[in-house]
């Protein structure tokens, strides 16, 4: 018998298995793949101390970091991209590394430094699942982790001031939507008739920004005009999931 998976996660919301976009990454595909993950959520209870999550723990290996976990589950056999030719396989790679380029800066400002989503939303949401006095550190760790983080990815040194980049940040997510959505067309998954990983990190990427419900709304509102993209993140919800869309 083989060793159990299981999976410690960020947990769901607004009609989401989570609100956390890493950890959808690998909830998705796991869905895609077949793998049997036993998904724990993070609670009150948790004894992590850094928010490196999502966390894949096996019988003798600990594994964080959505690619790392994906590359585990395909040397077990859990493999959505089978079908894939080598051109869709060397896609794949590229989209990822656009998703990670244009859109993931503008989903991070979005939940963890843009101060109006970050304090009535991300912040009360989080610090809720956790166990004090985490509550009261991490959040704020994982505000600076994310500024951090849309820095590098800018190619700007972390002292540089954020919002000399914010429009460039905004105005690239945007670009990224419209081409991803073109790519889409009316597909129902980005190779076809059958999600693969690609599918996996559209989704992880879009689905929080699609359903949380933010105060400040300027990427979800240009994401809600299109479409399929938000098609594609219900069609996810409805058949792998089984969520409730009313769900808040």
């Amino acid at each position: 018998m083989a060793a159990p998976l299981e999976l410690s996660c960020w947990g769901g919301g607004w009609g989401l298995p989570s609100v956390h976009s890493d950890s959808l990454v690998v909830m998705a595909y796991a869905k895609f793949s077949g793998a049997p993950l036993k998904v724990n959520v993070i609670d009150n209870n948790w004894r992590g101390s850094r928010g490196d999550v999502p966390v894949l723990t096996t019988e003798d290996s600990t594994i964080s970091q959505p690619a790392k976990i994906l590359n585990f589950l395909r040397k077990q056999k859990y493999n959505a991209d089978y079908e894939l030719s080598a051109k869709q396989g060397a896609d794949t790679l590229a989209y990822i590394a656009l998703l990670e380029e244009k859109l993931l800066p503008a989903v991070l400002h979005t939940f963890w430094v843009e101060s109006d989503n970050y304090f009535t939303v991300t912040k009360p949401w989080f610090a809720s699942r956790m166990p004090f006095p985490l509550s009261l550190i991490l959040p704020g760790r994982m505000s600076k982790g994310a500024l951090n983080r849309i820095l590098l990815t800018r190619g700007e040194p972390p002292f540089y001031h954020l919002r000399e980049v914010e429009a460039q940040i905004y105005r690239d997510a945007k670009e990224c939507l419209n081409l991803l959505s073109n790519r889409l067309g009316t597909s129902q998954f980005f190779f076809g008739d059958m999600p693969s990983t690609l599918d996996a990190y559209v989704f992880g990427f879009l689905a929080p920004l699609y359903k949380v419900r933010f105060p400040k709304v300027q990427l979800q509102e240009h994401l809600k005009q299109l479409s399929n993209l938000c098609r594609f993140c219900d069609d996810i919800l409805n058949s792998y999931f089984r969520v409730s869309l009313g769900d808040g």
